[in-house]
């Protein structure tokens, strides 16, 4: 089975220590974001967890402990984006991320690590002609250490409206020339565009279409065949073709605070999550009541260990 830890928030960048302890201690215990009094329980072993898939926009505090990690598989998407701290409070300077990006592609493998430079946000202060400008810069920086960018345009969720009420929708002419133009500068730099829940737009200019988190990515990342029950593909929406799996995150936790995040509610709620963030605590955030209820998840490993042929 696949574990995620992104999806919620950034456990590389603000919980390693407690990832690493519960990966000690076998199991973690996860909350329902709906009802909270109920509780799974899932085993981290890697007899059951082929892979654990970690978004991120700081994977240097995770670096240390990359040798608790090495027993499972791993595919990680970094974001690394050229806003500033009027969108992105608390990311630490993009430099440096690139940095912590290519030592952690040496660690894992290109097959196992992804750019996203998203969600693509156009405005007065960033056009379309900035990004592209930005864009080409960094997939400089970033070539030979990932094949994939994954790019989306800004959804207006209700909470990025609450929390980022000046932003709009992307005009459909900005789309396409900001995409058609990455396509063409990531191919220069043997990467390949794959637009993040924004259909088959960018298709013809040479955008692979098919999902970000898809079982074949997956299997790329552990060089294995996959056997994924029907139950495990979770779609986000029409436009998601992604395998989201299973999550151990948590909302409204992540400190970087970007004004366009849709897993936050609002800043005073996340800075009281934080707090009462303890590494030792089997949960994310605070500890168990005696309300819940808990369930142990059924897991099993998805690896097809029959021999196979390329015909």
């Amino acid at each position: 089975m696949i574990i995620q830890t992104g999806m919620r928030t950034d456990i590389p960048a603000f919980y390693p220590e407690w990832l690493i302890n519960r990966i000690k201690e076998g199991y973690v215990l996860v909350r329902n974001p709906y009802n909270p009094a109920q509780v799974t329980r899932y085993s981290l072993s890697p007899e059951v967890v082929d892979l654990m898939v970690f978004c991120t926009k700081n994977p240097e505090p995770m670096l240390k402990y990359m040798e608790y990690l090495r027993k499972y598989g791993q595919y990680w998407f970094v974001t690394i984006t050229p806003y500033g701290k009027d969108i992105e409070p608390n990311v630490p300077d993009k430099d440096t991320i690139m940095e912590s990006f290519k030592n952690l592609s040496d660690a894992v493998g290109a097959d196992s690590i992804g750019w996203r430079y998203d969600p693509i946000i156009v405005d007065a202060e960033h056009d379309a002609g900035w990004h592209i400008a930005e864009f080409e810069k960094m997939a400089k920086n970033l070539a030979g250490y990932t094949r994939t960018c994954v790019i989306s345009f800004i959804d207006i969720y209700k909470k990025v409206e609450r929390n980022f009420p000046k932003t709009k929708e992307v005009s459909r002419n900005d789309r396409l020339r900001i995409g058609k133009t990455f396509i063409d500068i990531a191919s220069g730099y043997g990467m390949v565009i794959k637009p993040c829940a924004e259909g088959n737009e960018l298709e013809p200019y040479g955008a692979d279409c098919s999902g970000c988190m898809t079982v074949k990515t997956f299997e790329s990342a552990i060089h294995a065949h996959l056997n994924v029950p029907k139950r495990g593909k979770n779609q986000r929406n029409g436009e998601c073709a992604c395998l989201l799996g299973t999550d151990i995150g948590a909302y409204d936790t992540c400190g970087h605070l970007c004004k366009y995040c849709y897993a936050n509610a609002n800043v005073a709620l996340v800075k009281e999550n934080m707090n009462r963030h303890n590494p030792n605590s089997p949960f994310l955030i605070g500890e168990g009541t005696a309300d819940d209820v808990f369930h142990q998840a059924e897991q099993k490993s998805w690896i097809d260990n029959q021999l196979r042929f390329d015909i």
